[in-house]
Order: C-alpha cells, then sequence, then structure tokens
C-alpha cells in the first residue's frame, strides 16, 4: 500500500493530512490523549518540540557558501514578500486589531499566510521552470521558515511587540542548525532529512488542539486569503523578480504559503498570550491557505513560462537576418 504516495499527491498532504486526522480525533474524542497519557498524550500536544526540531533540521540545511546572484535573487523575493505583508498588516490593524471578523479572519493569519513560501514547490517549479540562481534561492528563503520572521513583521506593523528573548529563541534553533551543518557535513547529512520527517507529527499535534465543529467558516475563509496571497505577492514577488533581472517566473512560482507555516500561530500564541484566541482559527485558514496557493501557484507559473518562452523565441525569429533566394 503506497500511503505515503496517496498522501503527497494531495497540497501540502504530509502536514494537513495528520492535522485533519488530529483535529477529527479531537473533535469526536477530546478526552483520549489524557486517557492514554504518557508517550501518546506528548504526541497531542507536542507541537513546539516539533517545530523547534523541524527548524533546527532545516538550518542545518543551509550552506553559507551562497554565491551573489543566489543571495541577489533570494533576497530580493523574500523582502518583497516580507514587505508586503507588513504592509498589508498595517492597514488590515487598522480594521481588525488584535481581534478577529467574521469566518475568524485575523491579522496573524494574514501575515503569516503571506509571510511563508513553500520552499519545497518552489524548487520543483524552478527545477523545471527556473535558472540555477533560482534554484539556490531556496537557500535564502529557508529564513522565512519559523516564527521568527511573523514576529518582526507583526512589530514593524506596529500590531504586537515580542519581548527581545522570544525573538532570539524563535531563530536560535534555526541559527544553531546552520553553524553546525555548514560545520560538519556529516551533521548536515544526519538531520537535514530529519526537517520533512518532522512534518506529519506537527500536523497531527496542531490538528489535536482545533475543534472541527468550530471553524468550518474558518476554511472558507481560508480559500479567499490564498487567492488573495496569490494576486498580491505574487504581483510583488514578480516586479522584484524583473527588477534583479528575472523574467517573473520565480516570483509567482514564490506566491504560495507553506505547509509548516501552519504551526506558527501556536508558537506566536505562546509567545504573547493575547493571539491564544485567535491562533486555532488561523491555524485552520492558513491550511486552506496551503492548499489554494499549491494548487493554483504551479498552474500560474507554467503559464507564464510558456509565455515567455514564446516571446523569447519570437524576438528571436525576428532578429535573424533576411537572406536573399
Amino acid at each position: 500500500m503506497k500511503l505515503k504516495q496517496q498522501v503527497e499527491k494531495i497540497p501540502g498532504g504530509m502536514m494537513l493530512v495528520p492535522l485533519l486526522l488530529g483535529a477529527i480525533l479531537h473533535t469526536l474524542l477530546p478526552d483520549m490523549p489524557t486517557f492514554f497519557g504518557s508517550f501518546t498524550e506528548g504526541l497531542f500536544k507536542g507541537a513546539l518540540p516539533f517545530i523547534a526540531l523541524n527548524i533546527f533540521c532545516l538550518g542545518t540545511s543551509i550552506d553559507f557558501r551562497v554565491t551573489p546572484k543566489i543571495i541577489k535573487k533570494g533576497g530580493a523575493l523574500i523582502i518583497s514578500k516580507v514587505g508586503i505583508a507588513a504592509i498589508v498588516g498595517i492597514i488590515a490593524g487598522k480594521f481588525i486589531g488584535d481581534g478577529m471578523v467574521m469566518g475568524g479572519l485575523s491579522v496573524l493569519a494574514i501575515i503569516v499566510a503571506m509571510n511563508d513560501t513553500n520552499g519545497g514547490l518552489y524548487m520543483s517549479l524552478m527545477n523545471q521552470f527556473g535558472k540555477k540562481e533560482e534554484i539556490g534561492a531556496t537557500t535564502i528563503m529557508a529564513l522565512e521558515t519559523g516564527p521568527f520572521i511573523t514576529m518582526v513583521t507583526l512589530g514593524i506593523a506596529g500590531i504586537s511587540v515580542f519581548p527581545w528573548p522570544y525573538l532570539v529563541g524563535s531563530i536560535l534553533p534555526l541559527l544553531l542548525g546552520m553553524i553546525l551543518g555548514n560545520v560538519d557535513p556529516d551533521i548536515r547529512s544526519l538531520f537535514s532529512k530529519g526537517n520533512a520527517m518532522l512534518i506529519p507529527f506537527i500536523g497531527f499535534a496542531l490538528g489535536s488542539g482545533i475543534d472541527l465543529s468550530k471553524v468550518y467558516q474558518a476554511g472558507i475563509t481560508g480559500i479567499v486569503l490564498g487567492l488573495f496571497v496569490v494576486i498580491v505577492t505574487g504581483t510583488v514577488c514578480m516586479l522584484a523578480d524583473k527588477l534583479t533581472g528575472g523574467n517573473g517566473v520565480a516570483g509567482i512560482a514564490a506566491a504560495t504559503t507553506a505547509g509548516n507555516a501552519a504551526a506558527v500561530p501556536a508558537v506566536i500564541a505562546s509567545a504573547n498570550p493575547k493571539y491564544a484566541d485567535v491562533a486555532p482559527s488561523a491555524t485552520v485558514i492558513i491550511a486552506s491557505c496551503v492548499i489554494v496557493t499549491a494548487i493554483l501557484v504551479p498552474i500560474l507559473t507554467a503559464w507564464w513560462a510558456k509565455r515567455v518562452n514564446q516571446r523569447k523565441t519570437g524576438d528571436e525569429e525576428q532578429a535573424q537576418p533576411v537572406t536573399m533566394a
């Protein structure tokens, strides 16, 4: 039975399927974790340790020896994406504040959905349609992973302030992983594989805190937000890509929401309790965004790449000298 292959056919499936399973168990059997206790209860309630390990393992895969072109491309995409998230966050904060509007939409959900790019999908699309430096930009964009960028964005937007120990603590696992992974290639080889392995455990633990009977509207809101993410971040990243010598393909490919972004609201809530009420709905909304962006972005990227290639071919044909018979 090819269970893993079937799950991976679903966009963000390794995160979303366990998350849904955890939510179903929590909705139908809310006392199950405490009934069994011990290690079983730990699986239901261990989201933060799993997330910390995931970020550490990701850090070990980041190579310090990146070329200037990679830094330029990755830097442009990450700055443009975080920048537009901050601008939208400032505007949304004027209307929503720290709470939620109909459908469970919060500033936290908006910023997290816009901040974090699906690195695996981006790399896959760039392997098919991009250039070497655009593929390598994944290394820089991996810095979006985790709660640090969201905390900084919330601070830039003037919506929330986090004590500096929380900010440092949110990025320490990533930095530690980067240092150890670059010091010893064997450490990179060992731990970089753990990044993908931990995703299902994070999803399950997050889902076990979600009551499906209360969040059905959040899924619809997530679809709308997913469309917003593709349109807004896709446009901004496309412009940034073109300004750095690209053709816009990499910019469109970056207009996604990462599967592990669903883990960020829980971390933010643990650092600042005022987000505790909005974190569950934000998790579901972001999970919907993951699916919507993972479906739309590959289609748009392929369409734009085809258009660019057709235009390039047409220009080359026009540039060829006409020969007289």
